[in-house]
């Protein structure tokens, strides 16, 4: 069973989608408001295939544990990794499932790139956000980027992050 809201009313409908072939428009009428609207029944989403190779990791964020979330390890990749609050549409390629409001859906970006001489460099610039990227307690400017070390503690909002290139195991 789909529980559909009536745009005027705001009032519930239950129907059981299955009983129609993906793609179909229906008409439904509110029992409330008798207000008419129609609704497609949504085609399934193709299978993708995974030809291409994953990139390869360069390095980690653990997300320490808080009142806000749990602990979470977050990989790092060649490029941009945006990093914010894991929301339904974020932009962030390196979300964060959090509820810590004071975390912006894009909220700092840990770019890692590789130098002529084969040395891989790690900075983290604010997005901007609205409460400010600090690293080792000391505020990323605007338009500035910072040099990551392993170890390097980024807290962003009320959320603190250590930095990895090398991934520890857990005993």
């Amino acid at each position: 069973m789909k529980r559909i809201r009536c745009p005027k009313c705001d009032e519930a409908i239950l129907f059981d989608e299955t009983q129609y072939e993906p793609g179909r428009s229906l008409v439904f009428e509110c029992p409330e408001c008798h207000k008419q609207f129609k609704l497609r029944i949504p085609m399934p989403k193709p299978v993708e295939e995974e030809t291409e190779e994953e990139a390869p990791v360069m390095g980690w964020l653990t997300v320490i544990e808080n009142a806000f979330h749990f602990k979470q390890v977050l990989p790092l990749y060649m490029g941009d990794n945006v990093v914010g609050r894991l929301v339904k549409g974020t932009k962030a390629n390196t979300p964060i499932k959090t509820v810590d409001p004071s975390v912006d859906t894009t909220h700092c970006i840990l770019n890692v790139r590789e130098k002529k001489n084969g040395e891989v460099v790690f900075t983290v610039r604010d997005a901007p956000s609205n409460t400010g990227t600090f690293v080792h307690n000391t505020l990323v400017g605007l338009k500035e980027q910072v040099r990551l070390e392993p170890g390097d503690i980024i807290t962003i909002g009320a959320t603190t992050m250590i930095f990895h290139t090398e991934l520890e195991e857990e005993e």
